[in-house]
């Protein structure tokens, strides 16, 4: 993937941007940062964020995710996230993220709870969007496109009642992949409580994406680090993002998990990457 030809064409003949992108937009996947949720809290703090996204607990050897624990503790992560001045841009969920229905019919059975779980999550948390995805690709995953939008309707109608909005997250191994199966699928999808968590790692041109349906954008550390074979173009896309007008935040999405120095190490490169680039 070449990022300076994804993204050029989209910067041809523009003005520095209608939105401005700076530090104060800038979060970060907690899961992906801290061994612990302390060290993901002092990770915050040595680079001023003022925003994080929740996944899993950090060190949670059972990828505890935050969308589904017991209302007290959310609302104990709520008040620490409160007291070292943070807020929630994003809850990720793996809503979704499994074969429909067949191997995993216990999940599919339980999506309508599990949502609304996420949402009174979400809601604690002071949160308006959370993330889902769109069920294990198969080998014709546009055949799945009508019964993907209906499902992510009806689900919508439910997170809508929460006033919580509902983003399809783009993934390699799902049948929503790549900026233009987004902008297909949502085209499938009128509710505006519907729209996409774009990580454009394996998402491709950024001019397929509807530009008004974006409500959460992620950066891994493989798409920004300096050495990285799979760099992209981010100061381009931070440009063509305030050109579009975004007005969300951009996060630092990492893996999940026992942290390794190495990866700890990249996700800090990451962060201060994208610090250097918005300025």
């Amino acid at each position: 993937m070449i990022a300076g030809a994804l993204f050029a064409p989209v910067l041809v003949g523009s003005s520095f941007g209608k939105t401005r992108i700076d530090k104060m937009r800038i979060s970060a996947v907690t899961d992906g940062i801290g061994l612990n949720p302390q060290d993901s809290l002092d990770f915050a703090r040595h680079y001023g964020l003022r925003w994080v996204e929740l996944r899993s607990v950090p060190g949670s050897k059972s990828s505890r995710e935050y969308a589904f624990l017991s209302e007290a503790e959310i609302k104990e992560t709520a008040t620490t996230l409160a007291a070292n001045g943070l807020k929630v841009s994003f809850l990720n969920t793996s809503l979704l993220k499994f074969a429909w229905p067949g191997p995993e019919q216990k999940l599919w059975n339980s999506r309508k709870d599990d949502l609304q779980k996420a949402c009174v999550a979400a809601n604690i948390l002071g949160c308006d969007k959370l993330g889902a995805f769109t069920g294990q690709r198969t080998s014709d995953p546009k055949a799945e496109y009508s019964r993907i939008a209906e499902e992510i309707g009806s689900l919508a109608e439910i997170s809508s009642t929460y006033k919580v909005r509902f983003a399809i997250a783009n993934e390699a191994g799902q049948n929503v992949a790549t900026s233009q199966e987004l902008a297909e699928i949502l085209r499938m999808i009128p509710s505006s409580w519907v729209g996409c968590n774009w990580n454009p790692a394996s998402a491709g041109d950024y001019a397929a994406l509807p530009k008004d349906r974006l409500l959460n954008v992620q950066f891994n550390s493989g798409s920004i680090l300096r050495e990285s074979p799979r760099k992209l173009d981010w100061a381009g896309i931070v440009k063509a993002l305030e050109k579009d007008g975004y007005r969300n935040q951009i996060g630092l999405e990492g893996p999940a998990g026992n942290l390794s120095a190495e990866q700890l190490e990249a996700a800090r490169e990451s962060m201060e990457n994208m610090l250097r680039i918005v300025g």
